[in-house]
Order: structure tokens, then sequence, then C-alpha cells
């Protein structure tokens, strides 16, 4: 099988991710990590399993992001495995009401990616996973790296 994981990145920790996932699955599969202005359309139609990454940016993936996933074209992931990611901060520490509020009506970018890739066919391996910064910019919660490296295992089985 090979493995493709695409990710944006704002301030580096959506990168860290990226490679942590990648780092896991290459322990059994042959695995490219490209930032999004690397990646192609065909890139994506021809793997086995396609992993996409995003901050979360008012509540949506980066532009960037939304911009590749469109120009997919239909059913052009039919047969291909997918899973979605993004990095995001945990409300419980915002502790701001109106945030809360927003990010339970809009939530955060990885749902948003997944129902992308299944519109263009791809099969979905895993519910989509968010996870979480310790600031607007940073750095990550510790043991997040861990928990990436984790869930990305958890998709080879998927």
């Amino acid at each position: 099988m090979t493995a493709l994981v695409i990710y944006d990145s704002v301030f580096g920790n959506t990168e860290k991710i990226a490679l942590a996932i990648g780092d896991a699955l290459r322990a059994k599969e042959a695995v490219s990590v490209l930032k999004v202005e690397q990646a192609t359309v065909d890139d994506m139609m021809e793997a086995a399993l396609l992993v996409v990454g995003s901050p979360t940016r008012a509540f949506q993936p980066t532009p960037e992001i939304k911009k590749l996933l469109g120009s997919i074209p239909r059913n052009g992931l039919k047969g291909v495995k997918v899973a979605a990611f993004d990095t995001r901060a945990e409300i419980e520490t915002v502790g701001s009401a109106v945030l809360t509020f927003f990010v339970k009506l809009f939530g955060y970018a990885a749902e948003p990616i997944a129902k992308q890739l299944q519109r263009k066919g791809g099969q979905l391996v895993a519910p989509p996973e968010g996870f979480f910064i310790t600031d607007t910019e940073g750095p990550l919660k510790e043991g997040e790296l861990e928990r990436a490296a984790r869930w990305a295992s958890g998709l080879m089985t998927g």
C-alpha cells in the first residue's frame, strides 16, 4: 500500500502532526508527506491511503486545502482509503462562551475535509481527528505527537 499525507500549516503545528503520522505509517507502508502546494490531484487519486490535515481556521480548513480538495474530480478517490485530521485549541481552555457556541455550531476543519474526501469517492477509514494546541500559535499540547502516531497506526487496519 502507498500512503500519502497532505497538510497545510500556519504556525508549524499541523506540519509536526503530519510528519508524526507519516513516520507511523512508514513503519508498514511507502509514504509521502507533502505540503498542500506540492500535492497534485493525480497523487491523491493514485494513493491507496490518503490522509489530509489542516489547522482549523475560522472553523474550516485553510483555503489551500479546500481548493485542492475541490479540484478532485467526481469519484476521483474511488477505491482510496481516506482520513482527515486538524489542529485546534481545546475549547475548555479558551474560556469563551461565544467561541464555544460557534464551535458547537460550525465544528472544526477535520469534519469538512472528511466529508469532501467522501464526496469525491473516498472510503473513510476513521472518524475525523483533532490534535490540540495550547494557544493560538501553539505549541502542541504534550503527548499529541504520540497520539497522532497511534491514530495513524489505526488507519492501516481500517
